[in-house]
């Protein structure tokens, strides 16, 4: 779609440009008109049901309604725990209300890990305590903590170059900031530190790690985050500091030899339960055709999970409620996936993986990117199906959604069947300051915008309807 795009534009340019020659003297050019790009026609009365999804979903409630009772009646639900099996049980009497079909609950384990004490803090003449947040994975200390000096870095590059000797003994602060984004893509690169830093420093003889949080806000609370395990052989205890925390702990450290306790305590059990919980509108013509929408159910505990991804969970079951209510179902099955576990892991979405990608899948996407209004519109497809992501987009312009480029990812939980050969597309939200919030104790309800939510579900039951009531074949790329 971008090269599509980059040609277009060149074409503009040239016939622009031809264009004034021709008002030159001396300049005779035929200019060729240009033929727009292919799209897939719909038919009228796939179009009056756009618009009249469009239009109730720019009026409807419903799926701030669903969010504000999952984190009012749940809450926080950390994968594997009681709060998490609560929100499954949650989910099924929610989709039983909305009238959906065919719900349940598939199960499964997984590792599990919660930390019950995270404490930090500047030893010697001047001590300052600092808040952390154990990073998922992380080891308990010693009983009673540890102490150490501590040696920054700015970032994994340096810690890799390091000689072992600069470690060896010390706790390691990797004080790498994160740029803020529209996009989300700064993320990408921040992440690396909160699951590299571990095994990097203990190969090097460090004692433990810290990192700057991974986000983009200057509060002082930390950012959560990481695997239920560490990287295979990394037993280091680590743990994100508040970005005030970070700024106070680089001017110690800059100023002479500066020490810092850490005491964190881990709960670590093996084969913890979880599942996804699943629902269906079945298909009126093709029903074994399944168009996926999803998003995960469990979240970190500092929080409320209301924009990660409370939020998710109510745009796709609202978009799905509001096609179950028209006159006639779609021509394939939309199926609701809320993934569990996917915080420390993606465990749900491998699990939904291993048991249905066999099935057809025609095309999937996730939602979990906050409640920010969509922008853009991005597909997966191999050539040939272009024209079906151009005559969607199409149908979300009246909502202010631009046409992107064909490299979706589809989301996490939908990472394994895209693998599978399932197309996927991304409806693109502005999370310019998603990872303000994001892991942290300001993920609560207050952060959601209702009219940006709305926006969410209207772009939602678009995309969803259409891909459902159509013939059309989204092949992936090869």
């Amino acid at each position: 779609m971008r090269k599509i795009a980059v040609m277009m534009a060149a074409l503009a340019f040239a016939s622009g440009a031809s264009a004034q020659q021709q008002q030159q003297p001396g300049f005779q050019v035929a200019i060729a008109p240009q033929a727009p790009p292919t799209v897939s026609p719909i038919s009228a009365e796939q179009q009056r049901t756009v618009d009249r999804l469009r239009a109730a979903a720019l009026e409807s409630d419903l799926a701030w309604d669903i969010v504000e009772d999952l984190v009012t009646e749940v809450g926080p639900r950390l994968a594997g725990s009681e709060a998490e099996a609560r929100a499954r049980d949650w989910a099924v009497a929610m989709l039983r209300e909305n009238r959906f079909t065919n719900i349940r609950i598939e199960p499964f384990t997984i590792p599990y890990w919660d930390a019950i004490r995270e404490e930090a803090s500047i030893v010697g003449p001047a001590p300052q305590p600092m808040v952390i947040a154990a990073l998922g994975g992380s080891p308990s200390t010693p009983q009673g903590g540890l102490e150490a000096q501590v040696v920054r870095f700015p970032d994994m590059a340096a810690l890799e170059a390091a000689p072992n000797a600069s470690v060896a003994g010390r706790i390691v602060f990797i004080d790498e900031r994160m740029g803020r984004t529209q996009d989300g893509s700064s993320y990408g690169a921040a992440v690396a530190k909160r699951g590299r830093c571990a095994p990097v420093a203990q190969a090097k003889g460090a004692v433990a790690c810290l990192i700057r949080s991974v986000g983009t806000d200057p509060h002082r609370f930390a950012h959560q985050g990481g695997s239920s395990r560490q990287a295979l052989g990394a037993s280091l205890p680590a743990a994100a500091l508040s970005p005030a925390d970070a700024d106070l702990l680089a001017r110690r450290i800059a100023r002479g030899p500066t020490r810092v306790r850490l005491n964190i305590e881990a709960d670590i059990r093996e084969n913890a339960p979880s599942g996804n919980v699943i629902a269906e509108i079945r298909g009126r013509e093709r029903p074994d055709e399944i168009i996926l929408i999803a998003a995960h159910l469990d979240s970190w505990d500092m929080g409320q999970g209301a924009i990660d991804d409370g939020a998710g969970v109510a745009v796709i079951t609202a978009a799905a409620r509001l096609i179950r209510d028209l006159p006639r179902r779609p021509r394939r099955t939309i199926r609701i996936l809320l993934a569990g576990a996917e915080e420390n892991g993606v465990h749900g979405g491998a699990a939904y993986a291993r048991a249905h990608s066999s099935e057809p899948h025609i095309v999937g996407a996730e939602s979990d990117f906050g409640a920010g209004r969509i922008y853009r519109f991005r597909t997966r497809f191999a050539e040939n199906a272009l024209p079906y992501g151009r005559a969607i987009q199409r149908q979300l312009a009246p909502l202010g959604i631009i046409a992107g480029d064909n490299a979706a990812n589809g989301g996490a939980d939908t990472s394994d069947m895209r693998q599978a050969g399932m197309p996927v597309v991304d409806l693109s939200q502005d999370g310019l300051d998603y990872f303000d919030y994001h892991h942290t104790p300001d993920d609560t309800l207050d952060k959601i915008d209702p009219e940006a939510l709305r926006q969410n579900v209207a772009a939602w039951a678009i995309f969803t309807y259409l891909a459902a009531d159509s013939d059309w074949v989204f092949t992936a790329p090869q």
